[in-house]
């Protein structure tokens, strides 16, 4: 795209595939998002019509069975489910943004053969990272890794694990020696039907409540050797560079949910009455939706730019930390007025905008808390000063 191009601009094919999603998001997600919400449990009829559609492997290539995609294609993807549920927005973001990005990155060639095509066709991918003891601190993680007779023996515990009930799939991080501190840290590609893994509690959450949040248990869970991730000890570099990719995945499903929850409020706006005219014709009422249209228009901007740079192989990290900060206030605040605009109808469960407004809190939380973004931007943009 040149210089004079606005980043929202769509070529002809970027613009079919949004609009195939956004169809799919609203016919297809839309009817169950209230019930997967009230259950908390993830519609297993979805799954296959996601990975029919492409849309569990969107970067995976052609020869793995894959779209072929750009990294752009997915952040849209997310981005169109997000308005219309939040929930499925982050498993499909997960599944794209981290998982396979790590693979495409760091999988040997025969991993990438095994795996790729499984994540792309039939089989759901999570990323364990967090713990207990590590949140942001991420490599104070406990999870020990044992080189043991040409594999490797992994115990501890995994928290906090998107995905993890529908996954087959995980890239688990242990540590082979504590001393090293960050340097002993490995990533690992573990099975779910490996003997000593399994899936233990799932949280009952706020929000997102039809994505699968659960912890995981690794009692004396066998590895090969050939599922190392990368290089042993190289674990931190993976977790890290994943984690820049991912938190632009974050801002795509908080633009989208943000987008969400302004169309619901301005097609109220205009159907409410009181004091004899549409609501909408309100001053305070216009000023309000305007803000939050602008808002989400700037979060556009951050998000496209981030993805743009990470498809053209250019440096992302400070945009990418900046889009996922930007975009999780934005839509925590856009929910929050989305609730004002419907009045006491906002406040229950029989319209969506009640729901927008639980999902929204996750986004200041996961994948580097607004803290740790506002650090990173911090940082970066001081650098430069002199």
């Amino acid at each position: 795209m040149s210089e004079a191009t606005p980043l929202t601009q769509l070529n002809e094919d970027e613009q079919l595939f949004r609009s195939t999603v956004r169809e799919f998001a609203q016919q297809a997600i839309g009817p169950l998002a209230r019930q997967m919400d009230e259950e908390q449990h993830f519609a297993s009829g979805l799954l296959p019509q996601l990975f029919g559609l492409g849309l569990m492997g969107i970067e995976v290539p052609v020869e793995h069975g894959g779209s072929g995609g750009t990294f752009f294609e997915a952040v849209l993807a997310v981005e169109e489910i997000s308005a219309v549920d939040p929930a499925v927005g982050v498993l499909v973001d997960v599944q794209n943004t981290l998982c396979i990005n790590a693979l495409l990155r760091w999988g040997t060639v025969e991993q990438q053969k095994k795996y790729l095509a499984r994540l792309a066709t039939d089989t759901v991918g999570a990323y364990a990272l967090s713990e207990a003891g590590s949140g942001s601190d991420a490599f104070a993680l406990q999870t020990r890794a044992e080189e043991r007779d040409g594999h490797y023996v992994l115990n501890g515990q995994k928290l906090w694990i998107t995905n993890a009930k529908e996954a087959g799939l995980f890239i688990v991080f242990a540590t082979l020696d504590p001393s090293a501190g960050y340097k002993g840290i490995t990533a690992f590609l573990v099975e779910k039907d490996t003997p000593g893994f399994s899936v233990g509690k799932k949280e009952d959450k706020l929000g997102i409540r039809a994505s699968s949040t659960c912890e995981l248990i690794l009692e004396d869970c066998h590895v090969p050797k050939e599922n190392v991730l990368g290089e042993p000890g190289k674990g931190y570099k993976i977790a890290i560079e994943t984690l820049n990719e991912g938190r632009i995945g974050i801002g795509a499903q908080m633009l989208g949910l943000a987008q969400g929850a302004w169309n619901y409020a301005a097609k109220y706006a205009q159907e409410r009455k009181q004091f004899g005219k549409p609501i909408a014709e309100f001053q305070a009422v216009q000023f309000s939706l305007a803000e939050m249209a602008t808002e989400i228009e700037a979060t556009r901007l951050l998000v496209y730019n981030a993805a743009r740079l990470k498809d053209a192989k250019k440096n992302y990290i400070r945009e990418a930390a900046m889009a996922k900060y930007f975009a999780s206030h934005v839509a925590e605040r856009v929910a929050s007025q989305a609730v004002e605009i419907y009045g006491g109808y906002g406040f229950v469960k029989d319209y969506p905008v009640e729901k927008f407004y639980r999902d929204a809190k996750i986004g200041k939380i996961y994948e580097g808390t607004s803290n740790m973004q506002l650090a990173t931007i911090g940082k970066l943009v001081l650098s430069g000063v002199k």
